[in-house]
């Protein structure tokens, strides 16, 4: 395993970190498992976050004994000082530690971004904790071009996590001027929320990129942490049928897809949106027509289902069209 330097933290990390959303799909025990493997391939880098419901807690608990081993990342949503300071305080308890590597400010829009750094603002929160030992290094993750552009201006910001990968390359240039200002760029969404079916070509993408310092694939078993590093660790340049292969999904594709990041729950009418698409991608792209039927129809609530309040697209970070795509989503099951 390659190690890089995350920015002006500072931290030496493994090039491929972990990602700590699907082991929300698992139980403690085996998150512990997944933690076991990783000390031994000299993965050290973890990112977790308050709003991953028992990710922090499973991690904690997985790494206990171990936390020399790792270098902890998480993340809040929380904008005022009252608001993340108690959310730091979570975060070591469902750790099981007394310090935290890096806390990231969670996916503000610019207006939040204000509230962050103003007066009574979740920064000071962050610069406290900072100043008490409790935190080491503080940044910020996005899904907005201008709020990723805005964060390279703030001096306290060490990091940026963004979306980059195959199909999503909005970034390439801002992530270029991570690597100017020494701000650790921390790669999000290697596999585009899932929608790339190829996870070597996905990774192998990525890391091709010299401004990425670290990429963290969502991982929840051990046979994912041996695949990917198998893909992060083959440094040959990309070779012509990778490149056609890659434009390939870029055709099919595009840019309106969903990445699954579940920002847009809960559904007032109770569908699993990201789970409708996830199945309407077998049933369009990867001949799994029957697969996807079978499945769709054991959803308790379907995609027809939807009563066009809206409500999901106003928390869209990509601003999909969500609605009408559960419309189309409805219409290819036949309901």
């Amino acid at each position: 395993m390659e190690y890089v330097t995350l920015g002006k933290t500072g931290l030496v990390i493994s090039r491929m970190g972990f990602g700590g959303i699907p082991i929300q799909r698992i139980d403690a025990a085996g998150t512990k498992k997944l933690m076991q493997r990783m000390a031994e391939e000299g993965i050290n880098y973890i990112d977790s976050a308050r709003g991953y419901t028992v990710s922090e807690s499973f991690i904690g608990e997985g790494i206990e004994g171990m936390r020399d081993k790792f270098i902890l990342a998480t993340k809040s949503m929380s904008r005022t000082k009252e608001a993340m300071a108690k959310d730091i305080e979570i975060s070591l308890n469902n750790f099981r530690t007394d310090y935290i590597d890096l806390y990231q400010v969670h996916n503000p829009n610019m207006e939040q971004l204000e509230q962050v750094i103003g007066p009574d603002g979740a920064l000071e929160a962050l610069m406290e904790a900072k100043a008490g030992g409790k935190i080491g290094h503080l940044g910020l993750t996005a899904h907005s071009l201008e709020v990723f552009e805005k964060a390279l201006e703030m001096d306290w910001v060490e990091t940026i996590m963004f979306p980059y990968n195959i199909v999503e390359r909005q970034g390439e240039e801002l992530i270029h001027k991570c690597r100017e200002k020494n701000i650790g760029f921390i790669d999000m969404k290697p596999l585009a929320g899932g929608a790339i079916e190829d996870g070597r070509l996905a990774l192998r993408f990525v890391c091709a990129n010299p401004d990425v310092t670290v990429v963290i694939p969502g991982m929840y078993d051990v046979s994912e942490i041996e695949k990917n590093m198998e893909a992060v660790e083959d440094t040959k340049p990309l070779t012509e049928e990778e490149l056609a292969a890659m434009e390939q999904v870029r055709k099919q594709l595009g840019t309106n897809f969903c990445r699954r990041c579940n920002y847009c729950q809960p559904c007032t009418a109770g569908i699993n949106i990201s789970g409708c698409f996830l199945f309407q991608g077998y049933l369009d792209r990867y001949g799994l027509g029957d697969w996807a039927k079978e499945r769709y129809a054991a959803m308790p609530v379907k995609a027809g289902a939807c009563v066009d309040c809206g409500a999901c697209e106003t928390r869209c970070p990509y601003n999909l069209p969500i609605r009408d795509m559960l419309k189309k989503c409805a219409e290819e099951f036949g309901e």
